[in-house]
């Protein structure tokens, strides 16, 4: 059914804005990283970490500042990433099971990676996948040619298990089937197999979904970078040793696209799912948000406002940065726009394209205003962003900035913040702008209509 509808598209004809034709179209590879802070890359601030792989895809293609994931938790954002809609509205308000047999993302979603199939790609996923634990809900059964990987939110990385909530289960999948490589290290696994699937469909336009699931716990970061951050504090050592080793990984199958001719043709995108995490299995953090407030599990900045680059050697500009307000639902809109693909008739989308914008920094945010919601019912943290104005409802942080005020009782009613003037989110100003507070709970109640939550 889901092929079906499909079938019924109309073309969004932009491919002719960069002169692809058809034997031409662009691979698209996206890198989904897995707890990365919201500085922690070299060509973002960072300078005690040592990412030259992530910022030569900078150097080489368009870096945003204002990039929101499209959730703060792992199931939600990949859920937005892979539908161009708010989670919510993708029907993955929160994490789904890490268990075998348990659903996840609703089949009815029509994910990029259908998209990308029914226009003439091969479609592979590598990596996490979290979006559901059954043959229907699992990769293959989402559009994907061919998926390796792990179904649950997190494995050990030697072993393949699930150790996380019991029982303890073996979790590495290759097309459907559980297969076993025990002792052998995951990331040299899913370097072979994204290096394998390019070589298998290099003839043809192909479309990789490598979600590595670093540097998300267990921090098994190689010897090599371990020593290097040996003098570094812990936990940053070990979380540090990890975001290198994910870089290395990355410069890998970048380099492999060189060597076989295929990266100037290849979009890449990179991009962590949300905000760094600060749980006990992580040691308490090791990750920063910088000047931010937030982190992994809430819709401070910290938790949303994540690193993210797009690099197309031959089609968009090179080293350039944009500030514009942006959200990992556009990505399946604009891999639509640049790979000249036909959309479903009548798809609702909460994605925009961002092709004008990553053309132009003088190009206006495609978003007057955005919706982000975590959890179901009266208990959900919802954000809503207008202008320079964020509004968050109910919200929560287990670390607290120094320089920040203690969230209170009241202000669960409604945390604003004036982007503007507080990137830190340092204070609740909803007493002192009421009309502003009811003008984001105004848009807030639009979207939960809408959406019908």
């Amino acid at each position: 059914m889901k092929v079906l509808r499909l079938l019924a598209t109309v073309s969004i004809g932009l491919c002719s804005i960069f002169n692809v034709a058809a034997a031409q179209k662009p691979n698209v590879l996206i890198i989904y990283t897995d707890d990365q802070g919201s500085v922690d890359v070299n060509c973002y601030g960072a300078k005690d970490l040592i990412t030259p792989n992530m910022d030569r895809l900078a150097a080489t293609g368009v870096r945003f500042t204002q990039m929101y994931a499209p959730s703060a938790i792992c199931s939600s954002s990949r859920a937005g990433l892979m539908t161009g809609r708010i989670p919510p509205r993708a029907g993955v308000a929160g994490n789904v099971s890490s268990e075998k047999g348990k659903a996840g993302m609703p089949t009815e979603e029509v994910t990029i990676a259908e998209l990308m199939k029914t226009n003439g790609y091969a479609t592979g996923h590598i990596g996490k996948w979290h979006l559901g634990y059954t043959p229907e809900t699992m990769p293959n059964g989402q559009g994907f040619d061919y998926s390796f990987g792990h179904m649950g939110g997190c494995i050990d990385n030697y072993s393949h298990f699930f150790y996380w909530v019991g029982p303890n289960r073996h979790d590495l999948w290759r097309q459907g089937k559980e297969v076993w490589h025990d002792g052998e290290y995951f990331g040299d696994l899913m370097v072979n197999e994204v290096k394998e699937f390019i070589s298998n469909n290099k003839a043809q336009p192909f479309f990789i979904y490598w979600a590595i699931n670093w540097p998300h716990y267990p921090l098994h970061g190689t010897e090599k970078w371990r020593r290097r951050y040996q003098k570094l504090s812990p936990p940053r050592d070990k979380y540090a040793a990890f975001v290198s080793t994910t870089d290395e990984y990355i410069g890998r199958v970048v380099n492999y696209l060189e060597v076989l001719g295929l990266r100037e043709n290849t979009i890449i995108i990179f991009q962590s799912d949300h905000g760094h995490s600060v749980e006990e299995r992580t040691f308490g953090g090791g990750g920063s948000a910088g000047p931010y407030r937030g982190h992994k599990g809430n819709l401070f900045e910290g938790g949303i406002r994540v690193p993210s680059i797009v690099s197309w050697p031959a089609g968009i500009p090179k080293g350039e940065v944009r500030d514009q307000l942006v959200v990992g639902t556009d990505w399946w809109p604009t891999i639509a726009a640049l790979t000249g693909s036909r959309v479903p008739k009548d798809h609702k989308l909460d994605g925009r394209s961002i092709v004008d914008v990553i053309r132009s920094e003088k190009s206006k945010s495609p978003h007057e205003d955005y919706y982000w919601q975590l959890g179901k019912g009266k208990n959900a943290q919802w954000v809503v962003r207008a202008g320079d104005w964020k509004l968050y409802s109910n919200p929560k942080e287990n670390v607290k900035p120094e320089w920040a005020v203690t969230l209170t009782g009241k202000d669960k009613a409604g945390f604003l913040a004036n982007l503007g003037t507080d990137v830190g989110e340092s204070r609740n100003a909803a007493s002192t702008n009421p009309d502003v507070l009811k003008r984001l709970q105004s848009i807030a109640s639009r979207y939960q209509a809408d959406i019908g939550e």
